[in-house]
């Protein structure tokens, strides 16, 4: 007698339901061998001590969930949105586990609403985060009233009374975070000639916050590059890396700001795309991978943009710096941003170029790799682990004696500045092109 259909066909696949883990290569979370030398880089691990909290607890969060064997709670939703994606870990692991390659893509995924709806984002994403941050002529407009308040010392009186914490408070965060803003000793143009002999043609990244935020950092950094033989051009067309879109969960907008930046660079005129912002520089450099696909055809574009892309302490210290001659003598220490010293491994070309100043002495930093709380817009959403990891990093600074603490990255530059005015230290917060152009103007940082 035949069997029946019930017992012959093939039983139906069970559908199982999606998770955030889906769509990462599943080879990345078995690199991890779960040694633990990981958890003494971690400003999270360092600072609660939480297992959970540890880069390769996270990891262990993110596998059982794309087993299926954790469900996707809020609690571990918590502890994947405490992590400041900073990678000391990557720079720590033996085992080469590429964390941030973990991490990005997970919590984008999480924060995808189910049913194919569009991600909602509360208000101040929308008008800050992505309407105010990444453009330029918007920035410039916004910070006209913050100029004024400054000249009027009104930012000073909002930060020693206190009345800051009145405000909501993402918004007084912002109010805090705002360094003094310098006008630039000069305009820039659209291309700066190299002073002396011609080594090099290189476009600058000038940024978004950066653009208007440390006009004057920018014109350092071109300064100290036309000082070194460099042709400078700066791109009147570019626009923000994508970064503030990407790392917050909107990946069609960071998409969509890396697509401008591939149109507005000639990477055929040029020896190099210059980047004096730790972080700016870390999502360029990653262009070529974080989009590494057919759908619009320009996969071999951006692979190429990001070869061209170079800090500027990594590339003077490639090209053979050439040192200014005047003596400035003064103790200063060094803050390894987290995406400068941990994503794109540049630790010692910022300390060859400080060494280089006559007169300056660098004092190595304790914990100098450790996370300020800045990590992007970590410390406007994440604002008691950003407090936590700031005055962590001034009582660091303190230690060092040195009366100018430098670093490569805007955020890091607002956050520690911010840190040391709420606690009134008088130590001076400066990008390391800031220095070398005092050296080269003959100038004193101290007055700068």
């Amino acid at each position: 007698m035949p069997e029946s259909p019930s017992t012959t066909a093939d039983p139906l696949p069970i559908a199982l339901p999606a998770t955030p883990g889906d769509g990462i290569n599943y080879d990345l979370f078995l690199d991890c061998v779960h040694c633990g030398l990981c958890t003494s880089a971690c400003p999270t691990y360092i600072e609660t001590g939480n297992e959970n909290d540890s880069p390769r607890g996270r990891i262990y969060l993110m596998r059982a969930v794309t087993d299926r064997r954790l469900d996707m709670t809020q609690t571990i939703q918590r502890h994947l949105e405490l992590c400041l994606d900073c990678r000391a870990c990557e720079t720590a692991c033996p085992s080469g586990v590429q964390y941030g390659r973990l991490i990005e893509p997970f919590r984008l995924a999480m924060d995808v609403p189910e049913k194919g709806e569009p991600k909602q984002f509360d208000w101040f994403f929308k008008y800050i985060l992505f309407g105010l941050f990444p453009y330029p002529q918007r920035l410039h407009k916004a910070l006209v009233f913050a100029k004024i308040a400054q000249r009027l010392k009104l930012d000073q009186l909002l930060l020693l009374t206190g009345m800051w914490k009145l405000l909501p408070a993402r918004l007084g965060r912002l109010a805090t975070l705002l360094p003094h803003i310098k006008t630039p000793d000069a305009p820039l143009e659209k291309v700066m000639p190299a002073i002396g002999k011609r080594r090099a043609r290189v476009a600058l990244f000038s940024g978004c916050v950066q653009s208007e935020v440390f006009q004057q950092t920018n014109y350092a950094t071109v300064r100290v590059l036309q000082e070194n033989g460099c042709d400078v051009v700066i791109p009147d067309e570019q626009g923000c890396c994508g970064a503030i879109h990407y790392h917050t969960g909107h990946e069609q907008g960071a998409i969509e700001f890396a697509a401008d930046n591939l149109k507005a660079f000639d990477r055929d005129d040029i020896d190099a795309i210059i980047v004096n912002v730790a972080g700016c520089g870390s999502m360029l450099k990653e262009y070529g991978h974080l989009w590494d696909d057919a759908r619009d055809g320009q996969t071999a574009d951006r692979q190429q943009f990001s070869s061209k892309v170079k800090d500027v302490h990594e590339f003077l210290d490639e090209l053979g710096f050439i040192p200014p001659k005047w003596n400035i003598p003064v103790k200063v220490t060094y803050h390894d941003a987290c995406h400068l010293v941990h994503a794109q491994k540049i630790s010692d070309p910022p300390r060859n170029l400080i060494r280089q100043i006559p007169g300056v002495e660098l004092l190595e930093l304790p914990e100098s790799e450790v996370c300020c709380g800045a990590a992007g817009t970590y410390n406007l959403v994440e604002l008691e682990m950003a407090d936590r990891l700031g005055e962590r990093k001034l009582d660091c600074i303190r230690k060092t004696g040195a009366s100018i603490v430098l670093t490569g990255n805007s955020g890091c530059l607002m956050q520690i500045d911010r840190q040391r005015r709420l606690e009134q230290e008088s130590v001076i917060v400066m990008h390391p092109m800031d220095l070398l152009y005092c050296a080269y103007m003959h100038k004193s940082p101290y007055d700068y």
